[in-house]
């Protein structure tokens, strides 16, 4: 077959069967030029997305004979397959999807490299021609936690929304740099928040380590990183799972590709909004416009020397809370809450 053939398969393979698929266009397929080389992208054709031992692959393509290993750690370590070594088995790979994997992958590390520089445009019309659709499709991917210090007259946030119990109780936490925003920089398109905050948990975390995508850290560390997005504005986002927070990214309204579509005005919906809505005390708000310059979805407009908040719109991120001098403006539970979903039905509804 045709190289173009050969993308095109790996294209549909990449969209059949996943939580985040990979609609094919033109964009998608000159992306996958880039992460793939003819050789990487034949094996993905047919590699699997579940954990599998090396003595396995072997069987897959028994022509590639001791080259495969070779091969396959030059992928893990291209960011297109997941590898780790479970101890008294060995080593396990599987093909990484879209998200969270090879769109993310070349640019955890922060770097400016030649690829990466490649990649942004891409991306950039890849999102217009059908991935964030995709990311929209069916149940929202991800939710939002609010900021806990905005809850302060409260009782309490909600168990599911609390990040640093989940934080202290994680077994390995890492760092690397955001996709998004190191994406819209390399397209002349950046914002000037920090970008070294985007934070993986568990056996992802450290496969992104083992493979100089991202660095260690420790709890302590973690909630600091926590603490300065606050400081910054930035919205936590995580994965929307009841029970699952391998994942947190904290993201501008300005580059984030769960965000920027509600600013754009796309009509998409890739997020859950939090189970809390910005209040102001009319009493207090001294219309300073701080919660509207604060605000990364422009729910917030000061009109008649009051600030507004627009509840159709109000992620619940608590972002404006911390900016208000005046303590003005606090989060309160919707009239419903709800849970995330559990993993089962998430995945049911999401997968194509």
């Amino acid at each position: 077959m045709s190289n173009l053939e050969l993308y095109e398969k790996l294209a549909d393979r990449f969209d059949t069967g996943q939580v985040v698929g990979a609609p094919k266009t033109k964009s998608l397929l000159k992306i996958l030029m880039l992460l793939f080389n003819p050789e990487e992208a034949e094996i993905a054709l047919t590699f699997p997305f579940k954990n599998t031992l090396l003595e396995e692959a072997e069987k897959l393509y028994p022509e590639k004979g001791e080259k495969l290993e070779g091969v396959l750690d030059g992928m893990a370590k291209g960011g297109t397959l997941f590898r780790d070594t479970k101890p008294g088995v060995g080593k396990r790979y599987r093909l990484l999807p879209s998200l969270v994997g090879w769109a993310e992958t070349p640019i955890w590390h922060g770097r400016e490299t030649q690829q990466a520089k490649e990649l942004a445009p891409l991306w950039r019309d890849y999102r217009k021609e059908g991935w964030s659709a995709e990311m929209a499709r069916g149940m929202p991917l991800m939710r939002v936690i609010p900021v806990e210090t905005s809850l302060k007259d409260e009782s309490g946030i909600l168990p599911f929304d609390a990040i640093e119990p989940f934080v202290e109780a994680s077994s390995f936490r890492s760092v690397a740099h955001c996709p998004c925003r190191l994406l819209a920089k390399y397209n002349d398109q950046g914002c000037d928040y920090s970008t070294e905050n985007c934070l993986h948990f568990g056996s992802m975390g450290r496969y992104m380590v083992e493979h100089g995508l991202a660095r260690e850290i420790s709890k302590e560390e973690t909630l600091q990183i926590l603490k300065k997005a606050d400081d910054e504005g930035l919205v936590h986002i995580i994965d929307n799972i009841e029970g699952h927070m391998h994942t947190i990214c904290n993201c501008c309204g300005c580059c984030c590709a769960f965000l920027q579509p509600i600013n754009d005005k796309w009509g998409l919906n890739i997020l859950s909004y939090s189970n809390y809505l910005a209040s102001v005390d009319v009493d207090e708000c001294t219309a300073c416009g701080t919660c509207e310059d604060r605000c990364p979805v422009n729910a917030i407009e000061v009109v008649d020397d009051l600030s507004k908040v627009d509840i159709a719109v109000c992620l619940g991120c608590g972002i404006c809370v911390p900016g208000c001098d005046s303590d003005a403006i606090k989060l309160i539970q919707r009239e419903e809450t709800k849970p995330p979903p559990q993993a089962v039905e998430f995945i049911e509804a999401r997968l194509k």
